[in-house]
């Protein structure tokens, strides 16, 4: 099967296309470029063998050499994979067009999934914004460097291919000092999603992204675990009241007592996938439209009263178990009394949400080494972090939510 030509290409954007198409695997969407949509192509042949340079630094201790070796990287158009205060990102260079390119390509990612550009100095923000409202002053002055994304009007030097065919820019200006540092020496402004294949749980340490990407991009910058977990908040400036597209670590109670009434986008707070409509959907923030964080098991999510939930698991587990299906259980440390099983997993305490946030992606991608063929997790609500930490876990089960109260 060989790519069909589309007419929003140039010559040469067409030939770079047939360049990733003989030497990239798996479900590929190309780019949008000049703000058209393009087919859904598919490949199985192999990847190009490209192995990843890993070096180890961090943050009280950085390598300058390897941090300039990967800014030549990017500058030449190239990929680094990078340590934030979120989770693991991919980088490239966020104003070319065939560097984005890449950024799909590598992960597998539909292209009209948004990018984040990152940005070392709020200078920056005025080459990519075509207009910053007075709030996201106030909020890039209480939040940046932080785990918050805001959305502008993009100005004509961001391409298409990094915003997803949008007329908007989402950016962000992380807080860990190896990202930063990298952006500086690289002198560009740099386009990353979360360093995995598309789909799967967002990378918290190297190894997680060395077992997605390696062979797939340039360089692994090992910078240890990351702090929070989950990725940044995104928050759509070019809306009145702003409206939150992705729960984060800063919540809509932070943002609001900066800039006054934040509305939630009805994509977060969703329980069913009938609940979005996702044919004619364009997602103008990375995490709003595809089945995202998932592990390789089948993920079910469990809500209700705790005694209830529990029962609920534990029917569940015994059904499975007589089917012959290795189960999984994601549960908490004050419930993990109450389940018996192998592969019984505590996600952290209900009384301390950023523990759970900070192992979320680590243990679904645990679960993955153990070979479980079902996961059935308890369910985290809150109007704070609690409301992230279910928005990751709800689309990593695919909307598979049963409510435990309800009688059968």
């Amino acid at each position: 099967m060989t790519p069909v030509k589309n007419w929003c290409y140039s010559n040469e954007e067409w030939q770079l296309c047939r360049a990733f198409w003989g030497v990239h695997s798996g479900i590929m969407q190309l780019p949008i470029l000049k703000n058209t949509s393009c087919s859904l192509l598919q490949r199985k042949e192999s990847w190009m063998e490209m192995k990843a340079e890993i070096v180890a630094m961090t943050a009280e201790a950085i390598d300058k050499e390897a941090i300039a070796r990967g800014g030549e990287i990017l500058k030449r158009g190239g990929l680094v994979a990078f340590p934030t205060e979120t989770v693991y990102g991919l980088g490239g260079n966020a104003l070319d067009p065939k560097a984005s390119m890449k950024i799909y390509a590598a992960k597998g990612r539909p292209s009209d999934n948004p990018l984040i550009v990152h940005i070392a100095d709020t200078e920056d923000l005025k080459r990519i914004a075509a207009k910053i409202p007075e709030k996201a002053g106030i909020l890039a002055e209480a939040f940046w460097p932080g785990p918050l994304t805001m959305i502008f009007p993009k100005t004509d030097a961001v391409p298409y291919g990094t915003t997803g065919g949008l007329d908007t820019v989402a950016v962000r200006m992380p807080n860990h000092k190896i990202a930063l540092e990298l952006i500086r020496q690289s002198g560009v402004l740099i386009a990353a999603p979360s360093a995995n294949t598309s789909g799967r749980p967002s990378p918290t340490r190297a190894e997680h992204v060395r077992k997605d990407m390696d062979g797939r991009i340039d360089m692994i910058i090992d910078g240890g675990k990351v702090g929070i977990g989950i990725e940044s908040t995104i928050v759509d400036m070019t809306a009145e009241p702003p409206m939150i597209l992705r729960p984060g670590y800063i919540t809509k109670e932070m943002l609001e007592e900066k800039i006054g009434r934040v509305t939630v986008d009805k994509v977060v707070t969703a329980k069913a996938v009938t609940e979005i409509k996702t044919d004619h959907y364009v997602p103008k923030a990375p995490g709003m439209k595809y089945k995202h964080y998932a592990p390789k098991a089948d993920l079910t999510m469990f809500e209700g009263k705790t005694e209830n939930v529990v029962k609920k698991i534990r029917e569940r587990q015994q059904l499975e178990e007589q089917a012959g299906k290795k189960t999984g259980i994601i549960c908490t440390d004050e419930s993990r009394k109450y389940y018996q099983g192998e592969h019984i997993v505590s996600i952290g305490s209900r009384e301390n949400e950023e523990s759970i946030a900070a192992n979320l992606y680590a243990v679904l991608r645990d679960f993955d080494e153990t070979d479980v063929d079902v996961i059935l997790g308890e369910t985290f609500y809150g109007d704070g972090l609690g409301q992230a930490i279910m928005n990751r876990l709800i689309k990593a089960a695919g909307y598979k939510l049963i409510n435990a109260d309800l009688q059968e």
